[in-house]
C-alpha cells in the first residue's frame, strides 16, 4: 500500500476523479449517445484500473467495466466498482448518474464512495449521516424496469412510486430525504449495490435484500437480484410488505 493515501481517502479520490473524467467527456460535446456512453465507460474504467494498479496491487478488484478476474475469490480485500452508474442517463444529458466505488472486506463494504457528479458531490462512508424528519411518503425505483413489488409496497403503505435514474442516484436521494426508500427487484449485479450500501449503512439507512437478509459481496455469482434501502424507523413494515407480495 501507498502510505500517502489512506484506503478512505483513496475511495473517495477516485469516486471524485472518475466524476471529473465523465463530466470533462460529456462537456465538451463531441459525443453523443451511445458513443458517449461507451467513451465514458472505457475511460472512467481505465484510470481506475490504472490508480488501483499503482495504489492497491495486491487487492482484488471486480468492476462492470472489466473482466472478471477470479482471483478475487481468494483476496479477503476486493475493489467492487461501477465507474459509470447509469450510462443511458449519462450519455442523454440526465443527472441522475453515478460513480460507485468500494472496498469490501471480507464481504462486506468497509469503505464506500458514491459520487453524483451533476450535483457537484461525493457521498462517503467515512463522513455522512441520513436526513431525517418528516417523511417524504415516497419510494424510489427504477424508471427504466419498475419492478411491480415496489409499487404494491408504495401502496401498501400509501407512498408514491417514484422513477429515477441510476441505483446510486436511488439510494443517495433516500439519504438525502428526497424519498423513503428504495426497492429494487428484478435482478442487479455486486457493483450496482456495494457503493451505495456502504454509504447507507454508515449514514444509519437500513440495507438488506427484500426477504431481510443480509447483503454480502465478492462472491463467485455476482448477480443479487433484490434490494432495500430505507429510512431505519421504515424497514419492519417495507419487509413485512415485501413479504406480502411475495406470499401472493
Amino acid at each position: 500500500m501507498t502510505e500517502q493515501y489512506s484506503d478512505s481517502r483513496l475511495t473517495n479520490l477516485i469516486a471524485q476523479g472518475t466524476g471529473e473524467i465523465l463530466k470533462g467527456i460529456r462537456g465538451v460535446g463531441l459525443l453523443r449517445g451511445r458513443e458517449l456512453g461507451e467513451a465514458g465507460d472505457e475511460l472512467a474504467q481505465d484510470w481506475i484500473a490504472r490508480v488501483l494498479a499503482q495504489h492497491r496491487p495486491d487487492d482484488g478488484v471486480l468492476s462492470e467495466e472489466a473482466a472478471d478476474d477470479r482471483a478475487r475469490l481468494d483476496k479477503d480485500r476486493v475493489w467492487v466498482i461501477d465507474p459509470l452508474d447509469g450510462t443511458k442517463e449519462f450519455a442523454t444529458g440526465r443527472q441522475d448518474w453515478a460513480v460507485h466505488v468500494a472496498l469490501v472486506e471480507n464481504g462486506v463494504p468497509a469503505h464506500a464512495a458514491v459520487g453524483l457528479p451533476d450535483l457537484g458531490v461525493v457521498f462517503k462512508s467515512s463522513d455522512v449521516r441520513h436526513v431525517s424528519g418528516p417523511l417524504s411518503r415516497r419510494i424510489a425505483l427504477s424508471r427504466n424496469r419498475p419492478p411491480e413489488v415496489a409499487k404494491f409496497v408504495a401502496d401498501k403503505l400509501g407512498f408514491e412510486a417514484v422513477g429515477v435514474g441510476s441505483a446510486g442516484a436511488k439510494a443517495m436521494h433516500v439519504l438525502l430525504g428526497d424519498y423513503d426508500a428504495y426497492v429494487h427487484a428484478g435482478g442487479q449485479y455486486e457493483w450496482d449495490q456495494a457503493a451505495p450500501v456502504g454509504v447507507a449503512r454508515a449514514a444509519g439507512l437500513h440495507a438488506s435484500r427484500l426477504d431481510g437478509s443480509e447483503l454480502r459481496y465478492n462472491n463467485a455469482d455476482t448477480y443479487i437480484p433484490d434490494i432495500v434501502i430505507c429510512r431505519p424507523e421504515l424497514a419492519d413494515d417495507i419487509l413485512a410488505a415485501c413479504a406480502e407480495y411475495a406470499g401472493k
